[in-house]
This record gives structure tokens, sequence and C-alpha cells, in this order.
């Protein structure tokens, strides 16, 4: 037998406060919410980015908040493509979410949601 992955379906993060989280995702980020999403027996949300989606799942969080790594780009993170860096850019300064731009000369940046995730943005040509 033989098989192929094609894609990615959805990528979670754990979140503290699902409607914090939505601020920043939603708000900030401009993804749009799938109500589809079934009542799990937990808070969260699931987001639409094209045929994929982000799930927010509000559950208690196993992972260090503290100490992370500076540099997103050295931590676990999930990457997205954008069409417009600039504008996504002046989004988070707007937002005042810090961001930085990568060291490898690509055109991305990284930031980090309410919760700490690594979240990674690289600009498609």
């Amino acid at each position: 037998m033989h098989f192929k992955l094609t894609g990615i379906h959805h990528g979670s993060v754990v979140v503290a406060d699902t409607t914090v989280s939505l601020a920043f995702y939603c708000d900030v980020l401009g993804l749009a919410v799938d109500p589809a999403r079934p009542d799990l027996g937990y808070p969260g949300a699931w987001l639409c980015i094209g045929q994929q989606q982000l799930h927010l799942l509000q559950v208690d969080n196993v992972d260090p908040i503290q100490n992370r790594p500076a540099h997103v780009g050295r931590d676990r993170h999930i990457a997205f493509y954008l069409d417009n860096i600039d504008a996504l850019a002046e989004r988070l300064t707007e937002a005042n979410v810090a961001y930085m731009r990568s060291h490898s000369g690509r055109n991305a940046l990284f930031c980090r949601d309410p919760d700490g995730n690594g979240l990674e943005f690289i600009q498609a040509n």
C-alpha cells in the first residue's frame, strides 16, 4: 500500500479565553468563524483560512507560557501565506501587537497571539 499526504486540514492552538482570541484572530487578522463547529464540551472556535482552518481550543494549557524563545521562528509556530505583508505589519502596529521581520531575507514576519502561540506570515509572490 502507498499513500501521500496532500495538504493540511487544520492546525490547533490552545487559548485561555476564546473571546480574547477571537478579537485577535478575527478583528486583527481578519479570519471568519466557521459556525459548523459542534459542541465539543469545551469552549473554542473554528476559523476559516481558505480551504484550511485554525482551531482555537479553550482547554488547560500544558505548555509553558513564560521563557519562550524571543524569536518565534525558534519556537513552535504556524506559518501562513498572505498577499500583503506590509498591510499586516500596519494592522499589527495599530493593534499594539509586537512583531519582527524575518532575518532570513524572506518577506516574512513573526508575532505571538494573546496566549503566546507563535505565528509566522509569509508573503506569497
